[in-house]
């Protein structure tokens, strides 16, 4: 049964605000979280600059355009931050800083400004990414490869834990300035530079057969270019897949593009330029790994410094999908008594109706979780609050959720009031037997939002009796006549779910 942990008990937790400024060596970032620790939090605001600070960094030092760019960013922030002050500031430099003989310039202009970066060893930064990782997508087992401007850090996740990681010289960046200097590449640069990544990756215990993880800006680029030629239904990265094809498609189509063609395709200029490299080093190491994909992650450092702060060591959700949902119900929450009956006539119906739909722990916890959020849409207003709710479903990634996964549920809270239930422009996402799985699984969620029509908590619980008809026997002190008037009006999607009759009766 899932285990989802509500909002009962919390109230006496304190929300506190987190800034994380990420000073990359190809884009800045300052992201502000509000959280409640050890049980939610909600991403506030976000400033980006594409500072490029790596730029020189293949000749050991940060060229003086990079340096003034990010002593403006840095400015930028430093206002944001005096304008907008949070309760705590997290300030952490990663790969141009730590390498360059220079990087010191922008931690005293940064100090100067009150910001204060600790400057991450390569270990700790793939170890943070690691954390990120273990928190977000359904994985216990994969290799984590984090790369930004001037290093990827390349790391062996086991049981949901960091087991080593190694931060090589391979950023996009640093590969672009050291091996790209045509426009388009030639392809004799392009070997050369996957030359270079095969040499370092080739001293690292790599072994195959496991799931691949990417993270960094340029990852999600080739997400979204591939998932734009498909006409992906979807509008989210992370839990993306690329497989090996696709990712080979795109090296051969983009790396015979000019900048400036590339950046046509919708790409920010900084991504446009380094892409190529990202391109090949992500192709080189599914080579070498005998990956036939790779997982996209839309999480990293600044998500792992969060979960340190949100969750006590070692700072792993127990279930990250029961938080997900949790999380969401937090920022949009409706009567927690009227949920928890929804839910629990729900799970009655799902178990006395189980001979019909056969349906297994997959099932029950996809319609425990629609029910858990069925009426998140009211905040949107009551009308049309079933369209609202999927609409807020899909959103923002869900952490553990399955892009699959996640289409379902926002389409069972879409159904969960009225419609016939169909897959639509989400049926690309799904696989056999999904189309009659959500008939059936809304059906079931309707029939108990109507049982507990009057919010009032007048059915006490349902008992399912096969036969040629079901029979759903209602159990209430006295007769619940909208309830059940209500419930007798979907009998029609529920002969077309199981094929059977439905009455409703009250009483003994």
């Amino acid at each position: 049964m899932l285990q989802i942990r509500t909002q009962q008990g919390q109230e006496g937790v304190k929300e506190r605000s987190l800034a994380v400024l990420d000073l990359g060596s190809g884009t800045f970032r300052l992201v502000v979280y509000r959280y409640r620790p050890g049980l939610s939090y909600v991403l506030a605001d976000e400033l980006r600059e594409a500072v490029a600070l790596g730029e020189g960094l293949a000749q050991g030092r940060i060229g003086l355009a990079a340096l003034e760019r990010g002593r403006k960013a840095l400015r930028a922030f430093a206002d944001f931050l005096q304008a907008s002050p949070v309760d705590e500031v997290v300030s952490l430099a990663t790969s141009a800083v730590r390498d360059a003989e220079n990087g010191a310039q922008i931690l005293a202009e940064a100090r100067a400004l009150g910001l204060d970066p600790r400057v991450l060893p390569g270990e700790e930064e793939a170890r943070l990414g690691v954390l990120a990782v273990a928190n977000a997508l359904p994985l216990a087992e994969a290799w984590v490869v984090d790369q930004g401007g001037g290093s990827a850090q390349v790391s062996r996740m086991e049981g949901r834990a960091f087991r080593w990681g190694r931060a090589l010289p391979l950023g996009a960046l640093r590969l672009t300035e050291a091996f790209l200097a045509s426009d388009p590449p030639t392809r004799e640069e392009v070997k050369a530079l996957e030359r270079e990544v095969a040499r370092h990756l080739k001293a690292l215990p790599l072994e195959g057969g496991l799931p691949l993880v990417g993270l960094g800006g340029n990852i999600r680029a080739m997400a979204r270019l591939h998932q734009k030629r498909r006409a992906y239904p979807l509008d989210l990265l992370h839990g993306a897949y690329l497989s090996r094809e696709a990712v080979e498609e795109l090296y051969q189509d983009l790396l015979r593009l000019p900048w400036r063609a590339r950046a046509g395709l919708g790409l920010q200029p900084d991504r446009a330029r380094t892409l190529p490299a990202s391109l090949a080093f992500f192709r080189t190491l599914m080579k070498r790994l005998r990956a036939p994909g790779l997982w996209v992650s839309g999480v990293g450092i600044r998500e792992g410094v969060l979960f340190a702060h949100l969750l006590p060591p070692p700072h792993l959700l127990p279930d990250p999908r029961a938080f997900a949902v949790e999380n969401l119900f937090q920022r949009y929450p409706f009567a927690l008594a009227h949920r928890d009956r929804v839910k629990a006539l729900a799970r009655e119906l799902f178990l006395g109706l189980q001979p019909l739909h056969r349906y297994g722990e997959e099932e029950a916890r996809l319609l425990e979780e629609a029910a858990h959020l069925h009426d998140i849409g009211m905040h949107l207003g009551y009308h049309d609050h079933h369209k609202h709710g999927a609409y807020l479903v899909l959103a923002e990634p869900l952490f553990g959720f399955s892009h699959r996964e996640q289409a379902l549920l926002a389409l069972l809270v879409r159904y969960h009031r009225r419609g016939e239930p169909a897959l639509g422009g989400l049926r690309p996402l799904f696989g056999r037997g999904d189309g009659r799985r959500l008939l059936r699984l809304s059906a079931i969620l309707r029939l108990a939002e109507m049982l507990e029509r009057s919010r009032a908590g007048r059915v006490r619980g349902v008992r399912v009796e096969l036969g040629e008809r079901i029979r759903l026997r209602l159990l209430a002190p006295e007769d619940p006549w909208v309830e059940r008037v209500e419930a007798e009006k979907q009998g029609g999607l529920f002969l077309q779910a199981f094929g059977l009759p439905l009455e409703v009766v009250w009483g003994a």
